[in-house]
């Protein structure tokens, strides 16, 4: 249990700054060396509509937003009125006087009122800088360090000129004295822990991975939530050597990662469920070609444009079906946000090493969420192996068989243009030479040889995939199974229940295909009540999951509204099933933006 767990939200409408505040709060935490996870519910709006940004603080990692709020910084009037229901009894909610003339009541959470107009001086009559004045006031109520906040200003407003940072100063300074005047800080106060933390968010973390995995090629279309991955390569393009391009579209842009990994390099790209739609056939090729790739696809709740600022994870059948026929391929969910970062360098190994696509399947919880990491504990040179790689001036011995039939599956590689390595690269499928057994005569015994050959390899992707672990007592009463970027609430429900006096463990997947079925099956089978818990309506992964082990769960709780689950809802999911009222369980979303 964390000495300190504090949720602080941010409500306003886009464009007032909701964001800076956010990522403010989350630079004071870090170097005061408290952990932070974030996450906003926004609508798909430039201006106008609402948006909630939580982030939750907490002396020990964390990497889901919790179940409660103890303090609201409320930038307009319907979030004052919209969340005032949702602090929790004890905490408080700051607004501007200004605009609420007649403020609702809570006996049991202390209202903040502030005029704007006068801590400003009025001189801000466009209310740029309201977010930083109340967060003045919000940050002297948790006892956290002016002078820090000040520092980031600068860090922030320098490049706008001086009198933009003396101005947002000026407006911190006065809230932050406004609330010591006026304001009852919060008995739990800040509390400076070593060392201090670096911050980042899920598409920068896989971006950051992909760089330290080597890559050198990065194309995308811009698609939510997976932009920011091209945002980073972007960024940070010319100082790492990387060609990032933007395409017309996601055929484009997979085609381009296909040809640039092809001639050698190490190449990605990011989309959504819709890009990734358009990707499916140039997969297939890649399968064919055995031509290693990753593919990063941010899911967003679908089908279609579906909602593209809100999460799920509807996209599993999706990614397994990718192109037609059978190939082999690797399919992984990342757990966390530092995860992502790791997942990267792993995943590119694999595919290196066994020559075939894989695919990563985050979500918009991960990848626009920001979590605090220590940069010493992070893997920043990871190992890279390339597998049978030919670069160099080798000669073969005899003929070079692009496509050799080996007791592995995998055949040596040859960089197009490798002296003495003259080989054909086709979507059609092929002898071990690369010449084209399907336009005149296909012969049968070929195919067996090459799409066994092919298939071979995925039994020694399996050798090195670990399986699930169980996590918590063996004998417990429940067991939760959960996939990709539920691990962290599950893992807190699976505690909130053991505590209650429900003996909880937890299993949970990130490896997903291939999947081994008796090494599964050791770990599922020592589950006494179990209950799979997925963010989509048809339950993908239970269903996944009994067609490759035959394991079929005693309960679900699934979640499809677009927001990300809280510990509560799985909790009371259990209980409900436990009851025996149902055996699904459907959770009631609280807050609603």
């Amino acid at each position: 249990m964390a000495k300190y767990d504090f949720v602080i939200a941010v409500g306003g409408a886009p464009g007032q700054g909701i964001d800076t505040v956010g990522k403010s709060m989350s630079q004071i935490c870090a170097r005061h060396g408290l952990h932070v996870f974030t996450y906003s519910a926004y609508q798909s709006l430039i201006r106008g509509g609402h948006t909630f940004l939580t982030v939750r603080i907490s002396s020990e990692p964390v990497a889901n937003h919790g179940d409660k709020i103890d303090m609201v910084i409320a930038l307009d009037r319907n979030s004052l009125e919209t969340h005032l229901p949702h602090v929790a009894p004890g905490g408080a909610i700051i607004y501007n006087s200004d605009d609420v003339k007649a403020a609702p009541e809570r006996d049991d959470v202390q209202l903040c009122p502030i005029s704007y107009k006068e801590l400003s001086n009025n001189t801000d009559r466009r209310k740029l800088m309201l977010n930083i004045c109340m967060f003045g006031v919000a940050l002297k109520m948790v006892g956290g360090d002016l002078q820090v906040l000040e520092d980031i200003i600068d860090l922030t407003f320098s490049r706008k000129g001086q009198a933009l940072v003396d101005a947002n100063v000026a407006v911190a300074r006065a809230g932050y004295d406004h609330a010591a005047e006026h304001f009852t800080a919060f008995e739990a106060q800040f509390q400076k822990q070593e060392p201090a933390l670096a911050f980042v968010d899920g598409n920068s973390a896989m971006a950051m991975g992909g760089a330290a995995a080597g890559v050198k090629f990065y194309a995308a279309y811009p698609m939510s939530p997976s932009t920011g991955v091209l945002h980073w390569m972007a960024n940070n393009a010319r100082d790492l050597s990387i060609m990032v391009r933007q395409c017309e579209d996601e055929i484009s842009v997979v085609n381009m990662v296909i040809g640039a990994a092809h001639a050698g390099t190490r190449a990605m790209c990011a989309t959504s469920g819709g890009g990734f739609a358009l990707m499916s056939e140039a997969i297939g090729s890649a399968g064919m070609m055995e031509i290693p790739i990753v593919v990063i696809n941010v899911q967003r709740g679908g089908p279609s444009t579906g909602l593209p600022t809100k999460t799920e994870q509807g996209d599993l059948w999706q990614i397994l079906g990718a192109s037609q026929g059978d190939f082999p391929k690797i399919v992984v969910a990342p757990t966390s946000i530092m995860d992502g970062f790791d997942t990267i360098p792993e995943l590119f190994n694999l595919v290196d090493k066994f020559q075939c696509p894989g695919m990563v399947l985050s979500d918009l919880t991960l990848s626009m969420g920001f979590t605090t990491f220590e940069p010493d504990s992070v893997n920043w040179q990871p190992e890279i192996d390339r597998g049978a790689l030919i670069s160099g001036p080798v000669q073969p011995e005899g003929e070079y068989l692009r496509y050799e039939i080996t007791d592995s599956g995998i055949s040596p590689r040859a960089i197009p243009g490798t002296p003495g390595h003259v080989h054909v690269v086709a979507t059609d499928d092929h002898d071990e030479d690369g010449t084209l057994i399907s336009d005149e005569f296909t012969n049968p015994h070929k195919r067996r040889d090459i799409m066994e050959k092919r298939q071979r390899k995925m039994d020694g992707i399996l050798e090195l995939l670990p399986p699930p672990t169980l996590e918590g007592p063996e004998d417990a009463e429940v067991t939760l199974v959960g996939w990709g970027s539920t691990h962290s609430v599950i893992g807190e429900a699976a505690e909130q229940l053991t505590e209650a006096g429900v003996s909880t463990n937890h299993i949970h997947f990130k490896w997903l295909y291939p999947m081994d079925e008796d090494a599964i099956n050791e770990v599922l089978a020592k589950s006494a009540h179990s209950v799979i818990v997925e963010c989509n309506y048809t339950g993908q992964f239970a269903r996944f999951l009994r067609g490759e082990t035959g394991f079929k769960a005693d309960g679900q709780i699934r979640k499809y509204d677009g927001e990300p689950f809280m510990p509560h809802h799985i909790v009371d999911g259990v209980r409900e099933l436990l009851i025996g009222k149902t055996d699904l369980y459907i959770p009631y979303q609280e807050i609603v933006v």
